[in-house]
């Protein structure tokens, strides 16, 4: 028998937790994106954790920046960073505050609205690539900077919030080194993942960028 995803939303008390701890849990969780148009909702697959100022791979390893002001706290907030000059990628601040930790969302499978992602994602061959890498995500689900420091816990919710869903049993989570990251921050097998599932994206390590001529 096929048990039906919870729709009760995740309160603030499950972000309130080692970054470690949330990231995985996160697997299975539903995200709702609400718009003018209609919702979208979105089965996480793949996640990526950042645990602040002990991980050089953080963008919070330095200390705080109008940046990334809202990894600080309070735990349930979404942060949204603009990355290479043309994309998108959000996260989910976690821990107590102060502790500037987040968890960076990578991949997910489109379980409604998907004829208003399509129209995000003309590039995407099928559905399964609507979300398929956390710039691919954000875009998806027209997530960009105005919706940097969003309440993902706001009573009667907003914008974009997250609900129990049908989380994934600990024998189905993969994790392994991070996707993309250099140097010290690199070598954490902090990404996971749910195992053979088709939207998550493929693991490439770091390349240095080439200098300009």
């Amino acid at each position: 028998m096929i048990t039906a995803p919870d729709r009760t939303p995740l309160t603030r008390e499950f972000f309130d937790r080692p970054v470690l701890d949330v990231a995985p849990d996160l697997l299975g969780r539903i995200l709702v994106r609400s718009t003018p148009d209609g919702p979208i909702e979105l089965r996480l697959t793949e996640v990526e954790a950042y645990d602040g100022p002990n991980d050089p791979g953080s963008h919070a390893y330095r200390g705080r920046t109008p940046r990334n002001d809202v990894m600080f706290g309070p735990p349930g907030h979404v942060y949204v960073y603009f990355t290479y000059g043309m994309w998108h990628c959000m996260n989910l601040v976690c821990g107590p505050k102060g502790m500037p930790c987040a968890v960076l969302l990578r991949a997910g499978e489109v379980t409604e609205g998907a004829e208003l992602t399509r129209k995000r994602r003309l590039s995407a061959r099928n559905d399964k690539e609507l979300a398929k890498g956390p710039a691919r995500l954000a875009t998806a689900l027209d997530v960009d900077r105005a919706l940097d420091g969003t309440d993902a816990c706001a009573p009667g919710g907003g914008p974009l919030t997250l609900l129990t869903g049908a989380p994934v049993h600990s024998d189905q989570v993969r994790s392994g080194p991070r996707t993309g990251v250099a140097g010290d921050g690199g070598v954490h097998p902090w990404r996971f993942w749910i195992a053979n599932d088709p939207t998550v994206s493929p693991y490439r390590a770091h390349v240095p960028r080439r200098p300009r001529t």
